[in-house]
């Protein structure tokens, strides 16, 4: 499943002078050099575009520029409020990583019999216990910097009080920094994210999820037969936010529920809950994406917790990550614009419970 706007056909052509074990190499060497480096526009956090200054990338990687050349290399999106479109530039692990995942679908083999999929997961939990380490905390100054965050509104502005930069990455905002979507009937955004919404998942396989064997019941793993919530999602609505690293990463129930059930996916990088408001269920399913060390749920994980809307579910460790949120056929009518953008398709900057 993949949230680029186009779908990736990496061929070897594109890199004549790269093999995929440059490639296995190179992200492997890009987390090393986030454990001793500090500064994440000089490594992992340095656009795609600031590549000919990195020339230890391209001694790793013989001829990047051309794949940077070939394949997109960041997506514009639509700031709702002013409807201006703005261009974010993709950090240069995730242009290495999505090689990887597209080489072989992350069936194929690099570094001589190391699958694709496993040495991302691999790697991802490497990040993970470089990023919870003390010596750590020396990265934050440089991602708040690259990335501009406004610290004002966090809970906790003073850089240096936090214990290591997973801490700060999964930083809460102070009561009050936004406002919830007042109206009773009304979904709120369950993230920092761009956004997209359809009404089915025969149109989301238009835009955003490719492969025809995409089936809601097969994103939340239920089985075939037997399953008490697969005939509610059969004709399921999705919103998909997507949330960037520089992202406030926790995420937060976009409706008046009660949780009824957790369900972890074995082996991949996401948990679901499924949660009932007005008698139907909602599923919400946290997605990590390359380099998330761990999925948290947090009153999200408590069954039986009756959650208002804007009430956290959970936070994602350090990484880029995406919420989905099913809704059961006619349960919610997305807003006209939103629903426009995700046709063309681009996605839509929002911000978490205003919508």
């Amino acid at each position: 499943m993949s949230t680029s706007q186009h779908e990736e056909k990496i061929h070897p052509s594109d890199d004549p002078d790269a093999s995929p074990d440059n490639y296995a190499l190179a992200l492997s060497a890009l987390v090393d050099y986030s454990a001793t480096h500090p500064d994440v526009a000089q490594g992992i956090h340095a656009p795609i575009h600031s590549l000919f200054r990195l020339s230890w990338i391209h001694a790793l990687i013989p001829g990047i520029e051309k794949l940077a050349a070939a394949h997109h290399v960041g997506n514009y999106v639509l700031i709702r409020e002013t409807r201006e479109p703005v261009f974010e530039s993709m950090s240069i692990y995730a242009r290495v990583g999505m090689h990887l995942l597209f080489y072989g679908r992350g069936r194929a083999k690099v570094l001589g019999t190391q699958r694709v999929e496993n040495l991302l997961r691999e790697q991802s939990i490497k990040e993970g216990r470089i990023y919870d380490s003390p010596e750590s905390v020396a990265s934050i100054p440089s991602f708040v910097k690259t990335y501009k965050l406004d610290t004002s509104e966090l809970l906790q502005p003073d850089l240096t009080s936090y214990k290591s930069f997973n801490e700060f990455f999964t930083r809460k905002l102070k009561p009050g920094a936004r406002s919830i979507a007042s109206a009773h009937d009304a979904v709120c955004s369950a993230a920092d994210s761009r956004l997209s919404v359809y009404r089915s998942a025969d149109s989301a396989k238009q835009f955003w999820i490719k492969g025809a064997q995409f089936t809601i019941p097969a994103l939340l793993a239920l089985p075939a037969s037997g399953s008490p919530y697969a005939e509610s999602f059969t004709s399921a609505a999705l919103a998909i936010f997507r949330l960037a690293p520089a992202d406030y990463h926790r995420f937060h129930a976009p409706i008046d529920c009660t949780v009824r059930e957790i369900v972890d996916v074995p082996g991949q990088y996401y948990t679901g809950a499924f949660t009932r408001t007005s008698g139907k269920t909602v599923a919400v399913v946290a997605i990590g994406a390359l380099l998330v060390g761990s999925v948290v749920w947090t009153d999200g994980a408590q069954i039986g917790r009756v959650l208002k809307k804007g009430d956290e579910l959970g936070y994602f460790a350090y990484g880029g990550s995406t919420v989905v949120v099913t809704f059961p056929e006619g349960l919610v009518e997305f807003d006209k614009d939103i629903v426009q953008n995700s046709m063309r398709p681009i996605e839509t900057l929002v911000k978490v419970w205003v919508l």
